[in-house]
């Protein structure tokens, strides 16, 4: 008899204990991008059209997360979303090269296991967080860039597209433009090489397009993704930080996970989404506390311009951002969510 107790203490003690380890808040944080977004370049009906895919991208990961799903799982459902809509600077609506093509960047990262996976400058991947996803999962490498990136997500059987598919007119004018602008500045300063760098040529309406995802599901796990096009008139095979960890996407259970958007080459000097970590890790900082030392301190000592989303083991949220504006939203465990762009 007291051995059937005994046995009856010990199996509840292990369900309990199986409970307590998955009774963990669930939560999801989202960016588009960030930049000079403010009200009085925003007409109320693009405004509507970034607020509905913004928060179908916030249900799409939430879904994932509230059936029990990986943070993994649903930081590639949300930022799917955004890479299949042509609002954003990330698979659809990926920005034009200099030379009139698209090439693409993502990354992703496990919070549990800090394994990673990226690609660099692919051209027809339609959406290239889940080839990132692949590359963690399948490969014994972290990053995979152009072609053989390409021929690593066909043996994967990842969707493939046309290289037209990512056409939109909005981003065509914008290259029209970029190289207008470009041509000014070169009449302008008789530089034929630096002036070519100019922040203003890169830089596409002043806004950095980026997506990504951060996320931490009921299991108590972190995860990271990051999404882009780069930016418009881009040159030489540029990469930028979204693909780079440590840079642009950074997650680790001990402490926190991030996806950055801005400009690129301060990121990834900055290593902005490692750093975050690494102050909570070694100074004991808060979240809300590393996010803005990084982000609103030494990014603007440095002139870079941008934010990040960032997430905790906890489920705190931080959102800097030293631009005027980033679209960014979020939603907890309850379901209560909230997409912003302003600065509010």
């Amino acid at each position: 008899m007291m051995k059937r107790l005994l046995l009856v203490l010990s199996l509840a003690g292990t369900t309990m204990a199986a409970d307590a380890q998955t009774n963990q808040t669930i939560a999801l944080v989202i960016h588009g991008g960030a930049g000079t977004i403010s009200r009085k370049n925003m007409t109320p009906a693009k405004e509507k059209a970034y607020r509905e895919t913004l928060n179908r991208s916030l249900q799409a990961g939430y879904a994932v997360l509230r059936k029990g799903g990986t943070s993994l799982d649903a930081v590639e459902a949300a930022i799917h979303v955004l890479e299949d809509s042509p609002l954003f600077n990330a698979g659809k609506g990926a920005v034009f090269t200099h030379d009139g093509k698209h090439e693409l960047d993502a990354s992703i990262m496990d919070g549990k296991t800090l394994k990673a996976g990226a690609i660099a400058g692919v051209t027809n991947i339609k959406n290239p967080i889940s080839t990132a996803r692949r590359v963690m999962d399948k490969s014994e490498h972290v990053m995979l860039m152009g072609q053989g990136a390409e021929l690593f997500a066909k043996q994967q059987n990842m969707e493939l597209v046309e290289p037209t598919y990512f056409y939109t007119e909005a981003r065509w004018r914008a290259l029209q433009e970029a190289i207008k602008e470009e041509k000014t500045v070169l009449d302008h300063t008789g530089d034929t090489t630096g002036a070519l760098f100019d922040d203003q040529i890169f830089v596409e309406g002043k806004k950095f397009g980026t997506v990504g995802c951060v996320a931490l599901d009921q299991y108590g796990n972190l995860a990271a993704g990051t999404s882009t096009g780069g930016m418009t008139n881009k040159r030489y095979g540029r990469v930028g930080d979204a693909p780079i960890i440590g840079a642009g996407t950074y997650a680790n259970n001990a402490t926190c996970a991030v996806s950055a958007t801005g400009h690129g080459e301060f990121f990834i000097r900055s290593v902005v989404s490692y750093d975050i970590s690494a102050l909570m890790e070694y100074k004991g900082l808060s979240l809300q506390q590393a996010a803005d030392e990084v982000v609103m301190k030494k990014l603007v000592e440095h002139g870079g311009e941008g934010g990040v989303i960032a997430l905790d083991r906890n489920g705190n949220i931080a959102m800097p951002f030293n631009s005027e504006g980033m679209y960014r939203g979020y939603i907890k465990a309850n379901g209560s969510s909230q997409v912003l762009i302003y600065k509010e």
